[in-house]
């Protein structure tokens, strides 16, 4: 009977390791879909394609000794118990973190209307020094005088169309995903990720100062 009583215990135990595994941020993975929203929105169609850095030739052997290391343990390495096929799942799928996606259609239509403005209007604020990215994840006029006073107007309203696109960008990413409550975390890894993203000579805010790229 005391056999049989261990079981139950254990099978809970299990599933609540299940439940408890994807509530925590997965914050690489969401660094991962930050950078590729961002490089798509800042990227320069006519700027000269980054050469592809050369690849080193696999060392004399390295198959050999991965198979090696894939086989090592001999006939009886895959009869190690795994809790998790109690499950029914495998171990590599339960430590994985989800995946962050940011290819709904309304995320989607955001960076549309993102990358258009950056290319028509914002790139030339950040490269004049007019603009830059604040430490919240939004962007603001840092020196107006480096605005010509006909482009002021046009300048300011593609600012405050942006920003409320960024809001609603973080907002929808976090819904898109399952995890509303993941709204400010997602806003705080786009936020790092737009100064990284940031091109030499652009501004950024840290901490409420300014500083040059």
């Amino acid at each position: 009977m005391r056999k049989w009583m261990g079981i139950p215990m254990a099978s809970g135990l299990l599933l609540t390791a299940c439940v408890t595994i994807n509530v925590y941020f997965p914050a690489a993975e969401a660094r991962d879909a930050a950078r590729e929203f961002v490089e798509k929105v800042i990227s320069d169609p006519n700027a000269p394609p980054a050469q592809e850095p050369a690849q080193e030739p696999a060392p004399a052997g390295g198959g050999m000794a991965l198979q090696r290391r894939l086989d090592f343990g001999g006939a009886n390495a895959g009869a190690r118990f795994d809790p998790w096929m109690l499950l029914g799942i495998g171990s590599a799928q339960a430590q994985s973190a989800p995946d962050i996606t940011i290819k709904t259609p309304t995320i989607q239509a955001i960076l549309a209307r993102m990358e258009a403005r950056f290319g028509a209007t914002l790139r030339a604020g950040f490269d004049s020094g007019a603009l830059g990215f604040t430490d919240d994840g939004l962007i603001t006029v840092r020196d107006p005088s480096k605005i010509e006073l006909k482009d002021r107007v046009a300048m300011n309203a593609a600012v405050a169309d942006d920003n409320r696109d960024r809001k609603a960008v973080y907002r929808e990413v976090a819904v898109a995903n399952g995890h509303p409550e993941w709204e400010a975390q997602i806003r705080g890894v786009f936020a790092k990720q737009w100064i990284s993203s940031a091109r030499p000579g652009w501004w950024y805010q840290v901490g409420g100062a300014w500083k040059q790229k």
